[in-house]
């Protein structure tokens, strides 16, 4: 859909149309300070298309995927350790509902005597052999983690470095763009300058030309400008989307070989939770038969 401007807008700020000195020198301005706005407007923007690569944002890159990668073995190790205490207080609760005392004060003070007695023979014989098994276990997903994690760091390093040579090539050949236009941008209000001191009247031949001359220079430059600016808008978020690409990769990595360590210690998890057990209904049942009378 076209989006012409009204008629009068060139009639006020083309300089080829002016038709007195004035005119001429009120015209050249806005050019000038058109192309020194589109001028830091790209230099902005490749400032921030830079600003990732910059030291600060490398080391909180790696930070975040550390911190992420810390709150993941968290919470499987956390997992674990929380599958024996539910494992271990199951029991305890079944056996609790089977085991409630009958009689007066002194038979149920007597069964809470053993029961408490019981309870420390549970934490010291089974819970503290599964909480041993437990952190072996977590020991060895951390050491596989860790491990993931060094190579994850590697890889995500690699990336952003070849992606912050490919940023500064970039820079280097569009920044003399920017820098044009701040040039055109002086040679255009040096000619205003000229158009005022000329004093009043008709613009001379000689100023009419150097007027159509800066109005072609600042079509041109403005156009090529915009268009870098258009155009670079789109690679910076290339480049974003890329840097968090590498940052997802980088903890997906971490993660799989996480889930790769727990599926592979599954096996002998489950095995220590059903020795656990066994053990914790031998000890039940050994009181039981010591109770009876």
């Amino acid at each position: 859909m076209s989006h012409d401007l009204p008629g009068w807008v060139a009639e006020l700020t083309d300089p080829r149309r002016a038709q007195t000195l004035d005119e001429l020198a009120d015209r050249l301005v806005p050019l000038a300070e058109h192309a020194i706005d589109v001028s830091r407007r790209l230099q902005a923007q490749l400032n921030e298309l830079n600003d990732p690569f910059k030291r600060e944002a490398l080391y909180g890159r790696v930070e975040r995927l550390k911190a992420r990668a810390g709150e993941a073995l968290d919470e499987v190790t956390g997992e674990i350790a929380r599958s024996g205490e539910r494992r271990i207080e199951r029991l305890w609760a079944e056996r609790a509902g089977r085991a409630r005392p009958a009689g007066g004060d002194a038979e149920r003070a007597a069964h809470a005597a053993r029961e408490r007695d019981l309870r420390r023979l549970l934490d010291r014989d089974v819970v503290a052999a599964l909480s041993e098994r437990q952190r072996e276990a977590a020991e060895r997903v951390a050491e596989r983690t860790s491990g993931a994690l060094e190579q994850a760091t590697r890889t995500l390093l690699t990336r952003v470095e070849e992606l912050a040579k490919a940023v500064t090539a970039l820079v280097h050949d569009v920044l003399p763009l920017a820098r044009e236009g701040l040039d055109l941008a002086g040679r255009i209000s040096a000619l205003s300058g000229s158009a005022r001191r000329a004093g009043r009247g008709p613009v001379p031949a000689d100023l009419a030309g150097s007027a159509a001359e800066a109005a072609r220079a600042f079509d041109e430059a403005v156009a090529r400008l915009e268009l870098e600016w258009a155009a670079l808008g789109a690679r910076s978020a290339t480049v974003r989307a890329a840097l968090r690409g590498a940052e997802e990769a980088a903890f997906s990595h971490v993660t799989e070989e996480m889930t790769r360590c727990v599926q592979d210690l599954a096996p002998e998890h489950a095995e220590a939770l059903n020795e656990a057990e066994e053990r914790a209904r031998a000890l039940f049942e050994g009181s039981a038969r010591s109770e009876r009378p």
